[in-house]
């Protein structure tokens, strides 16, 4: 394997990679370092903790010369807020001798704040993509001097509805252009946009992403229902030396603060809950006090599994089977980075079993399944989405009141049969006498009576 000092780093990049501790790059930054610099397209696809991130910003600090332009030249798109923020910290910790400047701008927070920073200068704008696109609109934000466009986890962006703001942002940007897209994942959609905008692209492809990270252990356990595996948790997170840094993932914000309240009185100065109901301020606190080990646990959603880049997860604890076998893969990616051990944990009920075999096919493997603690309660109470409904279906769609719609089945009442006497008189005037001869037509009748 190649080390740093054979890409020909820049001094200021050599010293900043020595000060993170990183010594030979992993095979994704390898691979994509030189193709970057040749300037062509680039479609990245690797499994979540490869390093992708470094894969792209390397090459792109390497030739990002010195300039007094106020726009920037280099845009970089990823689909949450935490993403946006842990972007530009990675900028920051590799720029610490160089004179670039960077900037972050995310929806959920004030825009004039925002416009004046872009207004400011910048040499590389870190955006989500509907502020991104708001700002642009604005006239505060400039397009026409990007000259590389970097898009980060693309199919987390499409899978929440992000392609309108993309399309949008595609035609703004000039069209002589680096196009660098990265992605965990290679669907259909992916592939449309590549043909529609990526010209002639280079395609990297380091690993699968359902091939599970050798390092990570993973383990099953058949649970009844939600409270069943809320006391699992509560019981396993008793043991804080081996359960030192625990990620889990819920299925809903709903469940996600549920779950939370249910462990608060147990656990309260070691739990902590993100999701996008949250504040801006309460989620960055709350992964900061996480990242910084003042909180033992973090509940949070899917939502978030592609946003957070933690280090030294011991456990990622799954409440609830994926529907999607890629979002598991995406979810147990956030421990055993950076070459390190991790576990991930999954809790199964009967109904997700079909979800679980399909992550086993994913993986090509069998996930080793644990023996029930004995000293975990089984709860009886359910949630209500686990109670089965009786009678009708219930209709989930809140904007239709009523699944069928009949006409009425009794008669008129007498005042409601009552006729509009004006235009009944109209209309029969109307049929007897015909329509009247024209204005024009009297007049000129009238004229030759005169003459």
């Amino acid at each position: 394997m190649q080390s740093f000092q054979e890409l020909h780093l820049s001094k200021a990049l050599q010293s900043a990679i020595h000060d993170l501790g990183f010594e030979q790059p992993t095979p994704i930054q390898a691979e994509a370092f030189s193709v970057i610099r040749s300037g062509r397209n680039v479609v990245g696809i690797s499994q979540t903790g490869t390093g992708k991130t470094l894969a792209f910003l390397l090459p792109i600090l390497q030739d990002l010369k010195f300039s007094k332009e106020v726009p920037p030249r280099v845009l970089i798109l990823v689909p949450t807020r935490e993403l946006v923020l842990q972007m530009v910290e990675n900028i920051e910790s590799l720029i610490t001798r160089m004179s670039t400047r960077v900037l972050g701008v995310y929806g959920g927070t004030n825009i004039n704040t925002q416009k004046i920073a872009v207004m400011q200068g910048c040499d590389i704008l870190v955006a989500t993509p509907g502020r991104c696109y708001d700002l642009a609109l604005s006239g505060a934000l400039k397009m026409k001097t990007i000259k590389k466009l970097v898009i980060d986890e693309v199919d987390v962006m499409l899978d929440l509805g992000f392609r309108f703001q993309l399309t949008n942002i595609f035609e703004l940007l000039p069209e002589k252009r680096q196009n660098i897209m990265f992605s965990a994942t290679m669907t259909e959609e992916i592939d449309a946009l590549i043909d529609d905008f990526f010209i002639n692209a280079y395609k990297i492809q380091i690993a699968v992403s359902g091939t599970p990270l050798d390092n990570i252990a993973q383990s099953v356990y058949h649970v009844p229902n939600f409270y069943t595996k809320a006391n699992l948790l509560s019981y396993l997170l008793q043991d804080k030396e081996t359960f030192s840094k625990v990620l889990v993932f819920v299925s809903s914000k709903k469940n996600a603060d549920r779950l939370f309240n249910y462990l608060e009185e147990q656990f309260v100065d070691d739990l902590g809950v993100v999701h996008s109901n949250k504040s801006q301020n309460y989620r960055i606190r709350m992964v900061s006090q996480f990242d910084e080990e003042i909180n033992r646990v973090l509940i949070t959603t899917d939502v978030m599994a592609r946003g957070l880049d933690l280090e030294k997860i011991t456990h990622v604890i799954n409440m609830d089977t994926p529907t999607f076998p890629e979002n598991y893969m995406h979810r147990i990616g956030r421990t055993g980075r950076a070459e390190q051990e991790g576990k991930s944990i999954l809790l199964v009920t009967e109904k997700e079993m079909p979800a679980k075999k399909a992550i086993e096919e994913l993986m090509q493997m069998e996930i080793s399944v644990q023996e029930f603690p004995k000293e975990v309660e089984v709860s009886t109470e359910l949630i209500p989405e686990e109670r089965e409904q009786k009678g009708k279906n219930k209709n989930y769609n809140r904007n239709v009141k009523f699944e069928e719609k009949t006409g009425a089945f009794h008669e008129k009442k007498a005042k409601n049969k009552k006729v509009n006497n004006r235009y009944a008189k109209k209309n029969k005037m109307l049929s007897k006498y015909k329509k009247p001869k024209t204005r024009g037509d009297k007049i000129q009748n009238r004229r030759k009576k005169k003459k």
